[in-house]
């Protein structure tokens, strides 16, 4: 069975960095995306940034200029870089891989990111 492994959060300064990684294990489908999502507490999950097998991106108006998504195909592994970050970065990261069958669809746990001095 396909599964998720985060790693990467932790607490960080205002303006500081952190990269974030996620690596598929198990029997994994074919994966045409992946991607990161976040929730704050009392918040829906939102979409952070995306990446498809080709290598396009997609990112959150709120992230844009500030986090990197990148993508190693071979081994099913994605990382977001993220700088500048701000306290309204603060929030559980799950990292999420989606098929070419929409029926495709696995998550990780998450990762808690803190943003706090």
């Amino acid at each position: 069975q396909a599964q998720l492994v985060e790693s990467g959060g932790g607490l960080v300064q205002p303006g500081g960095s952190l990269r974030l990684s996620c690596a598929a294990s198990g029997t994994i489908f074919s994966i045409y995306a992946m991607g990161w999502y976040r929730q704050a507490p009392g918040k829906q999950r939102d979409l952070v940034a995306t990446i498809t097998s080709g290598g396009n991106t997609n990112y959150a108006d709120s992230v844009k200029g500030r986090f990197t998504i990148s993508r190693d195909s071979a081994k099913n592994t994605v990382h977001l870089e993220m700088n500048s970050l701000k306290p309204e970065d603060t929030a559980v990261y799950y990292c999420n891989a989606q098929g070419y069958d929409p029926s495709d669809r696995v998550w990780g746990r998450g990762t808690l990111v803190t943003v706090s001095s």
